[in-house]
């Protein structure tokens, strides 16, 4: 990696023009795919402009580029794609994903990424349901009103554009790391990352689940979770013995990114009483715009051994973190609002995306988080105020990503990573009292503070957060 930052950093004379890579052959072949699929030719842009610009300087490092998203925009949506009925993705031929056939010239790019784009039909799941798709009927038009740097003749053959400089962007990534590195030597390392980020990565995530340290939890809340993952948890016996396995009612079937419950049968026997989540995005302050999608929160009503009632919710807030606090507000307005639930006690267990050094207006800051969720009535494993410095994350983007501007070099990794105290458990301040509490990046109840992840091992690139709550009256039962 270090390599590769080097090539792009200070090329020299590898700054080559396009066409040096992305050949004329390539790019005949691409165009006249295009217009076979009814896009106009994109001829005049590549004989003008994009077969003589250099490829870093004139195009991986090109910020108007870039704020037109005609490489970023066809990387997002191909670059790794859900498909009905199986549990692996099938992934774009590129270097910046989980691709794991042979990459080791541009020829054998070549061939697998045009198949890949259009002789490649995908059963997907969309806003209509289940539809058979190749990769390039997926993309999406790149609107001025969206995108304001792109012209007005470039929006009108956005399509075939983006896929030209998809096309330009893999190409060079191949051509770089085939630069830099043996491609025995670095395919198989990416072979290794692939194994064990990809396809080990819901079976180890299970793994740790299963241990002895998380095994007896009462309630585990989870983000993020594909649909995949709640099935496997399922056919495990150890997990679905010891817990009820609670996914939304209204799944997110197109991101397959949703909020998930485990309750212990021994704690909860009935399990799940009833999905409150509507009633909690019903009470979203009228006329604003709160960033949730579907599948980001679920919130549950459930009772435990003893009669005492809870609700307990699973949220996963946006990047920026802006919906945190609403939701937050919305659920405790719609625990107060029904009566039936006044008497429930709250355990709320979130990725709230809040930042130790937050930009004003665009992210939310931790410290802030704290004030707001002590207005409420609630504490947090934290305390009522949390330490900015106490991190749940730590990574940061490499050099082989679509927005170079988002790149960190490896000496600023810490620095000008995503290093921030992002995760939470909050509960009634007069309900319960934190006993012990623990933080874990490697699946062995331990947090490495300097160690970047996810690793081979964790497979998360956030950490658990885990904690023993006492309740404060008997009322409340007896721990947690």
């Amino acid at each position: 990696m270090s390599d590769v930052e080097s090539f792009l950093e200070a090329p020299g004379d590898r700054d080559v023009p396009v066409q040096d890579v992305f050949n004329e052959d390539m790019f005949s072949k691409l165009d006249g795919r295009m217009q076979q699929v009814g896009w106009e030719s994109v001829r005049s842009y590549w004989d003008t402009d994009f077969k003589d610009r250099k490829i870093v300087s004139g195009f991986m490092k090109d910020k108007l580029l870039g704020s037109k998203r005609l490489a970023s925009m066809p990387d997002r949506i191909t670059n790794t794609i859900n498909v009905v009925g199986s549990d692996e993705p099938v992934c774009r031929p590129t270097i910046i994903n989980m691709y794991d056939k042979d990459l080791s010239s541009l020829d054998k790019w070549w061939s697998a990424w045009e198949e890949f784009m259009f002789d490649t039909p995908l059963e997907i799941q969309t806003k209509k349901g289940m539809e058979q798709k190749a990769p390039y009927e997926m993309l999406q038009p790149i609107k001025k009103s969206k995108y304001p740097d792109i012209t007005e003749d470039e929006e009108k053959v956005s399509l075939p554009l983006q896929t030209m400089c998809g096309a330009i962007f893999d190409a060079i990534l191949v051509h770089i790391m085939n630069t830099v590195t043996a491609p025995d030597e670095w395919q198989g390392i990416k072979s290794n990352i692939v194994e064990n980020l990809n396809k080990k990565k819901v079976p180890r995530t299970l793994e740790i689940l299963e241990s002895s340290t998380y095994i007896g939890s009462d309630i585990i809340t989870l983000q993020e979770v594909s649909g995949s993952f709640i099935d496997q948890a399922k056919s495990r016996p150890s997990l679905d013995e010891a817990f009820h396995i609670i996914g939304p009612e209204n799944m997110d079937s197109v991101r397959d990114q949703n909020s998930v419950i485990f309750l212990r049968k021994e704690t909860f026997p009935d399990g799940a009483s009833a999905e409150i989540t509507s009633l909690v995005e019903s009470s979203f302050e009228q006329g604003v715009t709160v960033p949730v999608a579907k599948g980001d929160i679920l919130a549950i009503t459930t009772t435990d051994r003893d009669g005492v009632p809870f609700v307990i919710a699973s949220f996963h807030g946006d990047t920026n973190g802006l919906a945190t606090k609403p939701v937050l507000t919305a659920t405790m307005k719609a625990i107060s609002s029904d009566s039936n639930l006044a008497n429930h006690k709250l355990i709320f267990g979130l990725d709230a995306n809040t930042y130790e050094k937050a930009k004003p207006g665009k992210q939310q800051d931790v410290m802030d988080f704290g004030k707001h969720y002590v207005s409420h009535g609630l504490s947090s494993c934290w305390g009522d105020v949390p330490d900015p410095q106490n991190y749940t994350t730590y990574n940061s983007r490499t050099y082989l990503q679509p927005q170079l501007n988002k790149a960190c070099k490896k000496s600023d990794k810490r620095s000008n990573g995503d290093v921030n105290p992002k995760d939470f458990i909050l509960f009634g301040k007069d309900d319960f009292e934190v006993e012990s509490l623990w933080k874990d990046n490697t699946g062995d109840k331990v947090y490495l503070e300097d160690t970047a992840f996810p690793t081979l091992s964790f497979p998360s690139d956030h950490g658990i957060l885990a904690t023993v709550l006492v309740a404060k009256s008997s009322a409340a039962g007896d721990e947690l």
